[in-house]
């Protein structure tokens, strides 16, 4: 049986973009395939990244997009960020919102002089530390991305796990074109889910708050990318 389900209603950590519409095909055992069917988006200017950068990222194709204006939290945290790192609050007490940030910098100053997987593999240490909170419990909103100031002082969810191993390792010197935030499809849960890409050495690796282990995306078979993002571009992925 084939049911139109709209995106917003299965999908909480997509954007609510009205071109895109989410179909479920359900079989006799009750259990779910999603197909994303994209309408609009997929324009003939479209164009893949070299094979040796995220083209095939967990095994899918990608379509390179331009501009933002699907994602306005995104915009908000990219504004937010280099003025939360510039503003000047004196820091007294531990759990003071600008000791959470000033912490969090002097602890990426000591992996400086490591090199590039012993950092990647620290920043993922010490971001999973923190407590997963629902957006809901700490916003009271469905969906909501915390800037790396907000996210160190509140905890958070998955996509801000996320933004703050990309902003960590933004500023221990990775460029952008080497980080993606990647929403997923995480098959065994069922459920969307929010995780960092960093390419290296001819590999992309996956830094998951749900796995303690920075892995190699092609050992991670049950996720599905939607789409990933970094502060230049976003993209499709598709089978």
């Amino acid at each position: 049986m084939l049911v139109l389900i709209p995106l917003r209603y299965i999908w909480q950590h997509l954007v609510r973009c009205p071109l895109a519409t989410l179909f479920y095909l359900m079989n006799p055992c009750s259990k779910l395939t999603c197909v994303v069917v994209l309408t609009g988006l997929m324009s003939t200017t479209a164009h893949s990244l070299p094979s040796s950068d995220f083209s095939r990222l967990f095994g899918y194709k990608e379509h390179t997009k331009d501009g933002f204006q699907f994602f306005p939290m995104w915009i908000r945290v990219q504004q937010q960020h280099p003025k939360d790192l510039v503003a000047e609050v004196a820091c007294n007490q531990s759990r003071h919102l600008s000791c959470q940030l000033t912490e969090w910098q002097r602890y990426l100053d000591t992996l400086k002089t490591l090199e590039s997987r012993k950092q990647i593999s620290a920043v993922n240490d010490f971001v999973n530390e923190k407590k997963y909170v629902l957006d809901i419990d700490n916003y009271g909103l469905a969906d909501y991305w915390a800037t790396a100031k907000e996210f160190l002082f509140n905890n958070g969810d998955c996509e801000d796990f996320s933004i703050l191993k990309y902003y960590s390792l933004r500023q221990l010197g990775f460029t952008p074109e080497a980080l993606r935030i990647v929403i997923v499809q995480d098959t065994n849960l069922r459920i969307p889910h929010a995780v960092l890409a960093v390419r290296i050495d001819n590999d992309i690796l996956i830094l998951d708050n749900q796995v303690t282990q920075v892995v190699s995306h092609q050992t991670a078979v049950h996720y599905v990318p939607v789409f990933s993002i970094n502060e230049k571009q976003w993209w499709m992925h598709l089978p």
